[in-house]
């Protein structure tokens, strides 16, 4: 598939916005001792705000007449990206309401609920992202069970990411005496994320072909099916959005980019912080831009490794197996 820069920009920041929304609610929502002043609290929640708010302007701006973005909504009960859109509305309610409640001060116990809603939602939002290409079967390198864990330990990541620097950047206090679990907490999350994600590419550079021209045409059943001639004499737009071939070697250094810059630095910097806890507001900035550029890199090669079965009746086989010396 053609990547599209307005729905990688997309998915990269609302996935870090809601990612952070979701770890902040779980911590508002808990026992556990934030230690932040009210102003830090609620200039992540704006944060979050602004990473999800910019990531559906990127996501309207895709479509080919925004100004009808709205009708997408209408489509729930069919639509995981109806589905997203309205998940998307009600996160933005609930973050709302609980920024609310912390200007307000109000009690503890209406405060938790509110922000265990905020991170439920969240969670929601980007289950509902993950599934509109988990739903597809036509494409096989999202129609694979490893792509929501892949994406939701990647929110999680960049998510935290952004905790960690906000915390660090308006309460460097905080960020030192909590540099141990927050450095310990953030490698697991990084760890976890680059397992799932070496896992999904073990898994559709090595997996069987489900699909064949025999059995997009429903013409298997009377032998082996080979294509005449091509559909069309030259390209159109199936070819262009569809059968976008990125080179195997361009793809293994684009892969080796992304483990670096989405995993290798920020895990050494988490793990360095904890050691050299003076160094934890650089670090963390430092890990939060590597991040978000692996992430960018690794959105692009989602979309540019994936092949829709449409391309078998232009004599391709699968994304995997028709990538290019």
């Amino acid at each position: 598939m053609r990547p599209a820069l307005s729905i990688i920009f997309f998915t990269t920041l609302s996935g870090a916005g809601y990612g952070l929304w979701l770890l902040l609610g779980v911590l508002l929502a808990s026992s556990m001792p934030l230690d932040l002043p009210k102003s830090a609290v609620l200039a992540m929640l704006a944060a979050g705000f602004v990473l999800t708010t910019i990531g559906l302007l990127f996501s309207v701006a895709h479509l080919g007449q925004p100004q009808r973005a709205w009708r997408a909504l209408s489509q729930w009960r069919s639509s995981w990206l109806s589905r997203e859109g309205i998940a998307a509305i009600v996160c933005m309610l609930v973050a709302a309401v609980v920024a609310m409640m912390i200007a307000a001060d109000v009690a503890s116990v209406p405060m938790r609920i509110a922000a265990a809603s905020l991170a439920a939602c969240a969670l929601l939002v980007v289950y509902c992202t993950t599934r509109i290409y988990t739903s597809l079967p036509t494409v096989e390198a999202w129609h694979n069970r490893w792509v929501l864990p892949v994406y939701v330990t990647l929110a999680l990541e960049t998510g935290g990411l952004w905790l960690w620097t906000l915390t660090a950047l308006l309460t460097p206090k905080s960020a030192y005496t909590n540099t141990l679990p927050i450095g310990l907490a953030g490698g697991a999350v990084i760890a976890i994320a680059l397992i799932a994600k070496q896992v999904y590419w073990h898994q559709i550079d090595r997996a069987p072909m489900r699909e064949s021209s025999g059995s997009a045409t429903g013409l298997d059943r009377i032998g082996e099916v080979r294509g005449f001639e091509h559909p069309h004499t030259e390209a159109n737009y199936l070819t262009h959005e569809m059968g976008f071939v990125i080179a195997r070697k361009h793809a293994s250094r684009l892969r080796l980019l992304a483990l670096w810059t989405a995993f290798g630095v920020p895990l050494t910097l988490a793990l360095l912080s904890i050691i050299v806890p003076a160094i934890t507001l650089i670090a963390a900035a430092i890990a939060l831009a590597s991040a978000s550029l692996g992430v960018f890199v690794e959105r692009w090669l989602f979309f540019a490794q994936a092949r829709h079965v449409v391309m078998l009746y232009y004599g391709t086989r699968s994304a995997a197996q028709d990538q290019v010396s």
